[in-house]
């Protein structure tokens, strides 16, 4: 067996090589950015007018001019007005460009007009008030989103900005995700006594689709001459396989074998960790790296938060967040010398503070505790009292 840490750094060591292409703007959100996305002109490209109202030069504000004739009305798609008589005024929307002769926007609130003349209502004005100067932002050559990035509705804003109706992404690895077991029947049969439906592979689809990955789904009976002759063509057609499911000790767990034989090179096999302790990860020719999780729905759910989707982003360049950590509640004891992954629910405090609020459920066969908590809590293995307040890292699995 190897501890989290040593499976994780095998798990990292062991990426995809992602290449590029091309996707329509419309289809971009969750891909990774390929490309820099840089200003090709200045942000904003005018001083822009920022509240519905009256521009006037400042100076005569200065001077002692209170009451400003309205010349005429610049609306935001207008070309750039012109302010004729400095002691005059123009009205102004929102968006618009700054006349040229106003250097200061008095709200609308502020002013009273009557018969074609604007009266200040107010004591105070700033010089410059209400106008978003151009370049202020960004100036034009510059980068705004850096290449790597994960594109979220934030970066389409931008690349509509600059004008891209395309952008260059990583290509997302092509994904299997696989359950075995013939005690499993599909999701719209009526299971026998003996028998139960397969979950775990839509709920791991769910999983990676909802990082914006498209996933093929596959299931795999106890037989393993079925399972030698398919995973002999996915481990060749795929980047990544995920597999549920007949990875343990029994009689008819032939996953590990058939990938040895397979020429798949085993990385680890089995975790000093709870949920998930019979995990195996291997590598096909620098080509498919395996997956192979245990059967049970809480670990394989947990395995896939804890070590693919961490796999996928240091695949893909994604700048990692700073790791989050959150304080126990409540005092827990774990006696066996294994990593425990403890099911929490998360809750900030009124100061900002995260707390982690352990729910345990009844083993990993618990699929219906997962709906009452919404992290994993990482128990470092080595003690077996964890105190309230104490801070573990955190793997949430909801946004």
């Amino acid at each position: 067996m190897v501890s989290v840490e040593e499976a994780t750094r095998h798990v990292l060591e062991n990426v995809y090589k992602p290449a590029e292409e091309t996707v329509l703007l419309e289809n971009a959100v969750n891909r990774i950015l390929a490309e820099d996305l840089v200003a090709d002109r200045d942000f904003p490209p005018y001083d822009r007018v920022t509240m519905d109202g009256i521009g006037i030069a400042f100076e005569a504000y200065e001077n002692g001019h209170r009451q400003f004739p309205i010349e005429g009305v610049a609306a935001a798609g207008d070309p750039e007005q012109i302010l004729k008589n400095p002691l005059h005024c123009l009205e102004v929307m929102t968006g618009a460009m700054c006349p040229e002769g106003c250097d200061t926007i008095i709200r609308y609130e502020d002013v009273d007009i009557r018969d074609g003349v604007a009266f200040l209502k107010i004591d105070t004005v700033g010089r410059g008030k209400n106008i978003h100067l151009q370049g202020e932002d960004r100036r034009k050559g510059s980068v705004i989103v850096r290449k790597g990035s994960k594109i979220s509705p934030a970066e389409i804003g931008v690349a509509a900005t600059v004008g891209k109706d395309t952008l260059k992404v990583l290509a997302n690895p092509k994904i299997a995700v696989i359950s075995s077991g013939d005690e499993l029947v599909a999701v719209n049969e009526t299971p026998a006594p003996h028998q139960i439906r397969r979950s775990n592979a839509p709920t791991l689809r769910a999983l990676l689709e909802s990082h914006g990955l498209e996933v093929d789904e596959h299931h795999l009976p106890d037989d393993e001459e079925i399972i030698n002759q398919s995973l002999s063509t996915w481990v060749q057609s795929y980047d990544a396989l995920i597999l549920s499911g007949g990875v343990s000790m029994g009689k008819f767990d032939f996953i590990p074998k058939v990938l040895n034989n397979l020429g798949v090179e085993s990385k680890f096999y089995k975790v000093t960790q709870r949920p998930g302790k019979p995990f195996w990860f291997g590598a096909y020719k620098d080509k498919c790296k395996v997956f192979a999780f245990p059967g049970n729905p809480v670990s394989s759910f947990m395995c896939a938060n804890r070590y693919f989707l961490p796999w996928w982003k240091k695949s893909m360049g994604v700048r990692p967040f700073p790791k989050v950590y959150a304080s126990l509640t409540t005092d827990y004891v774990f006696q066996p010398d294994l990593t425990y992954f403890l099911q929490v629910h998360t809750t900030f405090s009124q100061t900002g503070h995260l707390t982690a609020d352990p729910i345990t459920g009844h083993g990993s066969g618990d699929f219906a505790n997962l709906t009452d908590v919404d992290a994993f809590l990482e128990l470092p293995k080595g003690r077996n009292e964890f105190k309230k307040g104490e801070s573990f890292p955190l793997f949430w699995f909801r946004s």
